[in-house]
């Protein structure tokens, strides 16, 4: 799936990954390829993504919003820490 999170800035991060896991308000979420539609709030905490080599990138967050549309993207707008 495609994820991209978007600062107020600047484009943070943009690429296929294999999956996302954040908190959320109503708890933390793990989002993974092919995962159907869903939009969500973001809490303060660490991101991780995961590539699609296996790899984890944190990725800390202060604040934003998730949605994840029926065309397989994951876009965050988020406030960084």
């Amino acid at each position: 799936m495609l994820l991209k999170i978007l600062s107020l800035n600047k484009i943070e991060y943009e690429d296929e990954v294999a999956g996302l896991n954040v908190k959320t308000s109503s708890g933390e979420i793990t989002v993974l390829n092919g995962h159907r539609p869903l939009v969500s709030v973001l809490v303060s905490g660490t991101a991780q993504i995961m590539t699609k080599d296996n790899k984890k990138i944190p990725f800390n967050i202060r604040s934003g919003f998730l949605e994840m549309d029926d065309k397989n993207r994951l876009n965050l707008l988020v406030d960084q820490l």
